[in-house]
Formats: C-alpha cells, sequence, structure tokens
C-alpha cells in the first residue's frame, strides 16, 4: 500500500468516525481536518526528559506543556501558567532565591483529571532524580526544592541567588507530566516504563493514539483542551523517516504532506521545489550551529566498558587530546566552502558556538572564517607529527586516522567529504561514516550508535538552545555533565572537555544578572570551548522548514519547538 492510498484509507475512517458521533460535517470538511506532518528523522520516544533528540521534543510538544513557551521572537509566553513571574508582579523573590509560579484555574489532562502544582514538582523530582539520566537536567541548575504550594502554585527555590530563573519548565525541553502516570517511573525505572514514554497523557492540544518508534504517531484533538475550539484540525499523522529532499518535495512538489521539517538540503535542489508553488519555505536564525565534536577521550573499542568514558582525565584521546591537532584541523576547514555548497542563504560562516544572540556573540574566533592550511601544516610539524610515505602523519607510532561519523543526510554527508578533502591535505587520514538520524539522536542507552555515546574521533551535528538566554546552554559544558552510564548517557558534555576555569564560570554565570557582565562571562565561556577545539563551529544555521500553501497559522519559532503553536494552525 502506497503513502496516498494510506492517507486516503485513514481519511475514510476518521469520516465514519466522525459520523458514528453524529457528525454533519461532509467528509471532504472532515479530511481537511487532518494534519500530515513530516520528519524525516523519525521519533524514537515521547518523553523529552530521555531524549536530547530535538525530533522527540517537537512530537511529544503536541502533547505535553511546560509552564511557558517562547514565541518566535524568544519572548515568553504563558501555556499553563498564569502569567509569567517577575520581580514586579512579586513572582520572583526579592532575594532572586525562589521563583513562584500560578497555574491557570480549571485545566485538565486529556484523561479528564486536573492538572496541578504537585504534577509539576513531580516532574522536577523525576528530572533530578540522582539515579535518572535527564536530558534536560541542566535545566534545574542550582534547584534546592520544588514544592506546590497549593493545588494551583508551586515555588521552585535555588541554592543561589538567580537572576534568570526561567531555567525549569520554560520551553518544551521540561514539560509538565502527569504524577499519576509516571510515579512508579522514577530513577532508574525510567527507561522501563515503555507504555509513558510512548504514550504520555498530557495537557497539550493532542492526545496520543497510536505510536510506532522510529515509524509513525497518530494523533486526535484532546477533547479537554483548555481554549474552546482549537485545534482546529481533528487528527494529525506524525511520520518519519526518509530524508530530507523527499520531506521537502512531499510538501513543495507533491502537496502529500502539509508540514515538513528541518529542511538540510541543498539550496539549487529547494529553489526547484518552491518553483512548483504547492508550498513555501519558512526560515529563521536562531542559535544553531552545525558543529564538530572533538573527543577528548578515548574510544577504541578494546576498550569495553570504559570506552569513550572520561574517566576524571585518566582516559585521553591518544591523538585528540594534543592542542596542535585539534587546532590544525580547524584551520584547514574552508567554512565558506561549505555554506556555498549545502547552504546558500540559510548559513552563514561562524566562529562561535553561541551565535546569537548578538549580546553574547563573541568576537574573538572571527580568524577561523579565513582557512589556513599552510599554518596547520607548521603546527603538525612542530608538534613532530611527520608525514609518511602514505602522507599521513605519524607520532610515537600513533598515525592520524580519523574516524567521522554523523547523521544520514546529503547535504551532512557533501560537507563531510569536503572536509575528508581538506583534513587530507595536511595529512590527516579521515574514514567516513552516517548513522540513520533516528538512530543518531535517539533515546536508546544500549544503541552503539547515538551522538552520546559518541564511538567515533569526531561527530557533526547542529543544536541550539531554547529562548534567548543561554544559563542552560552554556552549562551543557560542565566538567559533570560528560555522558556515561551514570546519567543514561543523556549528558550533554559529549565532547567530553574539562576546564576548572569553564565550571567557575557556569557558577558565575548563573548568579550575574543580565546586562554586560553576563555578556562578558558568556563570551568567555563560548572562547574556552572553541579555543581549545573541543568544539569546532562550521555554520550558523537557519531553522528551515516547508509549509503547505493551504496550511495557516504558522509562526515559524527558531527559539523554541517549531510546533509550538500547532493549535493555532489550521487551512
Amino acid at each position: 500500500m502506497n503513502l496516498r492510498h494510506t492517507l486516503s484509507v485513514l481519511a475514510v475512517l476518521v469520516f465514519v468516525a466522525a459520523f458514528a458521533r453524529g457528525n454533519s460535517e461532509p467528509a471532504s470538511q472532515v479530511q481537511d481536518r487532518h494534519l500530515n506532518i513530516l520528519y524525516w528523522q523519525a521519533v524514537s520516544i515521547l518523553n523529552p526528559y530521555l531524549s536530547g533528540g530535538t525530533k522527540d521534543i517537537e512530537a511529544a510538544s503536541m502533547v505535553v506543556e511546560p509552564l511557558a513557551h517562547y514565541d518566535e521572537n524568544g519572548g515568553m509566553v504563558p501555556v499553563l501558567a498564569a502569567e509569567i513571574p517577575t520581580l514586579e508582579n512579586g513572582g520572583v523573590a526579592k532575594d532572586l532565591r525562589s521563583v513562584t509560579w500560578k497555574l491557570k484555574p480549571d485545566i485538565t489532562w486529556s484523561d479528564g483529571t486536573p492538572l496541578t502544582a504537585h504534577d509539576v514538582a513531580f516532574s522536577g523530582a523525576y528530572c533530578r532524580h540522582e539515579e535518572a539520566g535527564c536530558a534536560a537536567l541542566a535545566s534545574f541548575a542550582d534547584v534546592s526544592a520544588i514544592e506546590a504550594l497549593d493545588d494551583h502554585t508551586v515555588r521552585i527555590t535555588f541554592k543561589v541567588a538567580k537572576p534568570w530563573p526561567y531555567g525549569p519548565f520554560v520551553g518544551s525541553l521540561s514539560p509538565i507530566i502527569q504524577r499519576q502516570q509516571f510515579q512508579d517511573c522514577l530513577g532508574a525505572r525510567a527507561q522501563e516504563c515503555t507504555d509513558q514514554n510512548f504514550g504520555p497523557i498530557g495537557t497539550g492540544p493532542f492526545k496520543v493514539d497510536e505510536f510506532r518508534a522510529n515509524d509513525v504517531i497518530n494523533y486526535s484533538a484532546n477533547a479537554r483542551f483548555r481554549e474552546p475550539g482549537k485545534p482546529w484540525f481533528r487528527t494529525a499523522t506524525f511520520k518519519g523517516g526518509g530524508d530530507a529532499a523527499s520531506a521537502a518535495r512531499a510538501v513543495l512538489e507533491t502537496g502529500e504532506y502539509d508540514y515538513a521539517w528541518n529542511l538540510q538540503v541543498e539550496p539549487e535542489v529547494l529553489e526547484r521545489m518552491v518553483a512548483a508553488r504547492r508550498g513555501e519555505l519558512l526560515m529563521g536564525f536562531g542559535s544553531q550551529v552545525e558543529r564538530l565534536i572533538v573527543n577528548q577521550t578515548n574510544d577504541d573499542s578494546s576498550l569495553g566498558d570504559q570506552r569513550s568514558l572520561y574517566l576524571d582525565g585518566t582516559n585521553p584521546h591518544p591523538f585528540l587530546s594534543d592542542p596542535a591537532v585539534r587546532r590544525a584541523l580547524s584551520l584547514a576547514i574552508d567554512r565558506q566552502v561549505l555554506v556555498e555548497v549545502g547552504y546558500g542563504a540559510a548559513g552563514r560562516t561562524t566562529c562561535n558556538v553561541l551565535p546569537a544572540p548578538a549580546a553574547y556573540a563573541s568576537a574573538a574566533n572571527e580568524a577561523c572564517k579565513t582557512p589556513d592550511p599552510v599554518e596547520a601544516n607548521r603546527l603538525l610539524d612542530e608538534a613532530g607529527w611527520a608525514r609518511g610515505g602514505d602522507g599521513v602523519r605519524t607520532r610515537d607510532g600513533v598515525r592520524l586516522s580519523i574516524l567521522y561519523q554523523t547523521s544520514t543526510n546529503s547535504v551532512r554527508q557533501g560537507t563531510q567529504a569536503l572536509i575528508k578533502q581538506m583534513w587530507e591535505a595536511i595529512g590527516v587520514e579521515t574514514e567516513l561514516r552516517n548513522i540513520d538520524a533516528a538512530v543518531f539522536f535517539g533515546a536508546d542507552p544500549a544503541s552503539p550508535d547515538t551522538f552520546q555515546k559518541f564511538y567515533a574521533d569526531i561527530e557533526m551535528y547542529t543544536n541550539n538552545f531554547q529562548g534567548t538566554d543561554p544559563e542552560v546552554y552554556m552549562a551543557g559544558w560542565a566538567c559533570d555533565q560528560n555522558p556515561g552510564p551514570h546519567n543514561q548517557w543523556l549528558g550533554t558534555n559529549i565532547p567530553r572537555g574539562c576546564s576548572d576555569e569553564y565550571d567557575a564560570l557556569v557558577e558565575q554565570f548563573s548568579v550575574t544578572p543580565p546586562g554586560e557582565d553576563r555578556f562578558r562571562i558568556a563570551k568567555r565561556m563560548n572562547d574556552i570551548i572553541v579555543q581549545n577545539q573541543f568544539v569546532i563551529p562550521l555554520i550558523w544555521r537557519a531553522t528551515v522548514s516547508a509549509q503547505s500553501s493551504s496550511l495557516k497559522g504558522v509562526r515559524m519559532n527558531p527559539w523554541d519547538s517549531e510546533l509550538w503553536n500547532i493549535a493555532d494552525w489550521h487551512r
């Protein structure tokens, strides 16, 4: 059965169900109220706390919600909260050591039970449990307690004064989950609760009817959603798989889908598709950076259970622990070529992992925009890495031979091929590997192929942060955020680099109010990461997606889930 046939059958079934409920709408209108979404990176789990994959977080955002979202301009808007707490309205304590949120009244979960502040407190306890691995743990930095004061009031207390107290429960990464559903899933048991992780009960505009991991999700409208008349769409299908180009084609050329996400597609290919006039591109620059992650630990498979583990700095990488090698790898890359070939107007060269907002962007690393293979060769020569007869450099029997992995995508494979040529020109042997995106960005702690496991020397992907304050994002590179079995491989310091100065700045940043000092600290943190080449930034990427010409109400959002206002989508 082909896709078009499948969708037709589904539309008929939707009509029959509507008719059985006494719905008098014509079949054409019922079919029109079905939404087809295509994320070519398939969803593997619907619990954002157990996955760092954007596709998982966004699919879940149709169901589970935070206290507040970030809008398309990066401003906070209340969702489950009655208002955003501030110093002015008394929600933020004068000593900045607590924030109090008030819930909107009479919100219910899709199963009809009431949402209470106890669910909020439980959600914090779920992520902060010492035996759990939580992808959103950095959002709860410096939290000492989360307590329900009554059914509609929750107070979050911090160990220190927090000028920016909006880490917990703001944005799609840290939503509210139902205590009743997840109360037996705390700590080490979290990964075992398949029914809960695949079918969370939520307060959002949709509820999960069926979830097939790494394939498809079928949703229906939440009849108990708090906003009358919303969502406009009565059912939705969230399909995963394929590739970015076929996803773009399914909206822009064939019209089989209403929305396609993350169109990392060559610019000339997208231009031809747009010419069909069946849809349009949506684009917005936020904080996305395509980057190379440089493994600071030994990924040799012979190490067994100690492979790619930090081990308090006792397991260094055999050659990437040499600063000269890391520096040379960055110098050899012509970033402008990567932009021209793979991104066009949707990409800009960058030397920072923190390119935006502009006030936080460092100007200390701009030299990386000009490639310098001559200097790269000089550095390697000076460090004793000599070329052998095959042109590959070695030192003390160690060969500069890199396994460079990323997710499967034509633009990423094109970027890999170009960088391989650039590195081989300076005597670095490079083997390329690509992994299906659903696996690479998946949530299975047993898989050897996730980006968190990092069983390679170099890996490449895009990362970003929610909202316009980078505190949570920058805290993700602290030493104690290294992935490993202790946190179900959900730590956020993927390169496993460690700096005492950086850790001290993380603490300082968390207590510094917005203004020049906060900007200065963020820039220094950025500089430590990129000047040590723990991460090699390549391209500041725009968020690029496509919507059908008939779809209305979409507000492209580079600061939160792209589906943040899906309750407002309509035809």
